[in-house]
């Protein structure tokens, strides 16, 4: 019986029982398992750490790079090597046939027939020497004193060496001989009168007789220069002064096409067809070009907006010459885009139709550079802590949509860049919540990028293929909505709904914005009746101060805004077949808000919206009642009510219009409101500081020439009402 029991007890540890040896083996696998877990230990925790960041579970921001918003434009941006000097010397009056003037930088050596037998090297060793050359004889016309230093420490140091060349004192003498003709020539400078400049005029105008047009040529020149260095001529009043830069800029245009035989009827690329066959370019481009670099140099000295403008357009009627000058372009485009930038009414368009123009009419390489600048310049002017101009800002962004839809597929591959971008950006806010990435998207930087992609794609995407970035960007307005849902951040989230209706309608595809706007109406802040406050103006801020969260004022801001907001996306859907159904919540929600409010305002207002909402609703219901196709038949459903739609006669739709019309009223009362308060005060400067701003304007403005400018401004008002 033992024996039985001993042999059942060890089939029983056998099938059910381990065994030692069974043990071990398991731990020796085991074991071997470890030790090879350790050295893949590395790879292991690399896994584990993008599991943990994809769920939200890592320290993002370590892996975050902060690259600007205008990182994928600024790479695009040229700057190409400008002239050795930043004036442009003067034409020679003695031989009309032969103008003496600076080339550009990569035909320093076009018209050397030495030059064409050297090899690469050489001639870069001579354009090298022709230079320096150059800045040596500059040197010794604007300082005479520093070239008799240099004289003596050449002679202490030939005196130590003990003697001297006789090729050193040749130099040293024609050295001391330059110095004193141009000291002689300071005190002997030209006077300029009605006179002289008339009969250079009527010279001009009659003959084109050549002498006449270099003398008024480097006339203007120094008109262009006067106050800002040593000129060798002199204007005996500034009536003089005024008709030489008005005649110059009114008939240079004129004067360069008789020059060249080409007809201002020509279009621009036919233009530049002839510049590049035509041989008279080579004789005429040291006088195009001498009027080229002196009115970029008025453009740079001028304060005032309305003289800027005209130049402007006139430089305008010769943007076609540039093509001979690739570093004059790039002087042009960025002053232009200067101008552009940090002007106002007419000066900035006026200088947005020049870069518009040489976007649409050069390379491709000037396109790219033209969307760099102005995109650059565009984020820079929207670093600020609050935006005071408003409607300038607007502009800017039209003016860069206008732009980008030159080339609509070259400038989507940009979008795509920068939109990827702005969701980096969102990603690294969302996952960490540090102060850091939310001021960065709470920012007029952030929301203004934001908003000319919007506005982007808005304007082209019913001709272009833009559903991909138009889906991440609504994808990216909705994350921003989502993480700054506080009552402080009310004006970037209505801004974010702004945003959504205008895709929205501009796409034709259903976007949900009710819950958003209902959020706002919904957001109970504090008890209602509370003290009137200032007036609070959304467009132009994104985060408020507490203290106005309490004031009546915030709250029927609040009201109006998403009144306004939700009023624009039913009007959108209107006469769609699936109205009744969109409607069904929001009302609920609304009657509900009725409710709990006691502002008779708010109450007034919201019942309106109600009313008219439930008409509207009725309206459809009964005309959807009496169709026959089913809601698969997608055809039909598009041409559903589209008779009402484009009579406009609805009553919802004229119910939209005069809210829209009252909020456009309710904007401007309330910025005569805020125009009306006092100023604060600004704080005193310390001694040295300097304020922004006044010192750039100092740099240009020089008081030598004030009474000209002023007379100049008057002259061309007078010009162009004749």
């Amino acid at each position: 019986m033992a024996k039985k029991l001993g042999k059942k007890a060890r089939k029983f540890a056998k099938k059910n029982l381990q065994s030692v040896h069974r043990r071990q083996r398991k731990n020796k696998v085991l074991f071997k398992k470890r030790s090879s877990s350790k050295e893949e230990q590395n790879s292991a925790e690399n896994k584990v750490g993008t599991r943990e960041r994809s769920n939200g579970r890592s320290t993002h921001d370590d892996v975050f790079e902060d690259t600007p918003l205008d990182a994928a434009f600024i790479e695009d941006e040229i700057d190409i090597a400008e002239d050795a000097s930043d004036s442009d010397g003067y034409l020679s009056e003695e031989n009309t046939g032969e103008y003496a003037t600076e080339s550009e930088p990569g035909n320093a050596l076009e018209d050397n027939n030495d030059a064409s037998s050297l090899s690469m090297e050489n001639r870069k060793i001579l354009e090298d020497l022709t230079v320096k050359k150059k800045k040596l004889e500059r040197l010794k016309k604007k300082n005479p004193d520093f070239c008799k230093f240099l004289e003596r420490y050449k002679d202490v140091e030939m005196h130590q060496n003990g003697g001297t060349d006789s090729d050193e004192d040749e130099m040293n003498n024609n050295v001391t001989d330059s110095v004193d003709e141009d000291n002689l020539g300071e005190g002997n400078r030209k006077i300029l009168n009605d006179a002289v400049i008339g009969s250079w005029r009527q010279l001009v105008k009659d003959d084109c007789r050549e002498s006449a047009v270099v003398s008024i040529l480097n006339a203007y020149r120094t008109a262009c220069h006067y106050g800002a260095e040593s000129v060798p001529h002199h204007f005996q009043s500034s009536d003089a002064f005024c008709n030489l830069i008005l005649f110059v800029l009114s008939e240079a245009d004129n004067l360069i096409r008789g020059l060249l035989q080409i007809s201002s009827s020509n279009s621009e690329k036919e233009v530049i067809r002839e510049l590049n066959n035509t041989s008279k370019l080579k004789k005429a481009k040291p006088l195009i070009k001498s009027y080229l670099r002196s009115t970029l140099f008025l453009l740079n000295q001028v304060t005032d907006s309305e003289i800027l403008a005209f130049a402007l357009t006139r430089l305008r009627a010769s943007l076609v010459f540039f093509t001979a000058f690739p570093s004059l372009l790039n002087r042009l485009i960025k002053t232009t885009v200067h101008l552009w930038a940090t002007g106002g009414g007419v000066l900035s368009s006026a200088s947005f139709v020049i870069i518009r123009d040489a976007a649409a009419t050069f390379t491709s390489d000037c396109f790219e550079n033209c969307l760099a600048k102005t995109f650059v310049a565009y984020l820079a002017q929207s670093r600020v802590s609050e935006v005071v101009n408003v409607k300038h800002m607007q502009f800017l962004r039209n003016s860069l949509v206008d732009l980008f839809s030159v080339d609509v597929e070259r400038c989507s591959k940009k979008a795509v860049l920068s939109v990827s971008q702005l969701a980096k950006v969102l990603q690294w806010g969302l996952h960490t919540k540090k102060r850091e990435a939310v001021k960065k998207i709470c920012s007029w930087e952030y929301t203004n990028c934001v908003d000319l992609w919007v506005a982007f794609i808005s304007a082209n995407i019913r001709n272009y293929d833009l559903e991909p970035l138009f889906f991440t960007m609504v994808q990216l307005i909705n994350g921003v909505a989502c993480m700054f849902a506080g009552p402080r951040y009310f004006p970037l989230r209505l801004k974010c709904i702004q945003w959504l209706n205008s895709l929205s309608i501009s796409s034709g595809t259903f976007v949900p914005v009710a819950s958003f706007v209902l959020d706002v109406l919904e957001y109970k802040i504090v008890k209602e009746g509370g003290k009137p406050g200032n007036a609070v103006n959304f467009n132009s801020v994104l985060k408020l101060p507490k203290h106005c969260l309490k004031s009546r004022t915030f709250q029927e801001e609040c009201v109006f805004s998403a009144i306004e907001q939700l009023s624009a996306h039913f009007a959108q859907w209107s006469y769609h077949i699936s109205f009744p159904d969109l409607a069904t919540i929001p009302i609920i929600r609304l009657k509900k808000f009725c409710e709990m409010t006691s502002a008779d305002s708010s109450k007034r207002v919201i019942n309106r919206l109600i009313d008219q909402v439930e008409q509207n609703v009725g309206l459809v219901q009964k005309k959807r009642d009496e169709v026959a196709f089913s809601p698969n038949d997608h055809q039909s459903v598009e041409l559903f009510l589209q008779l009402e739609k484009s009579s406009l006669k609805a009553p919802f739709t004229q119910y939209y219009k005069s809210v829209h019309d009252n909020a456009a009223l309710r904007t401007l009362r309330k910025n005569e409101k805020m125009s009306s308060l006092p100023t604060p005060k600004k704080p005193k400067r310390k001694r040295g500081q300097l304020r922004d701003g006044v010192d750039a304007d100092k740099e240009r403005h020089n008081p030598k020439n004030d009474d000209a400018m002023v007379n100049l401004k008057g002259k061309k008002q007078r010009t162009v009402k004749a």
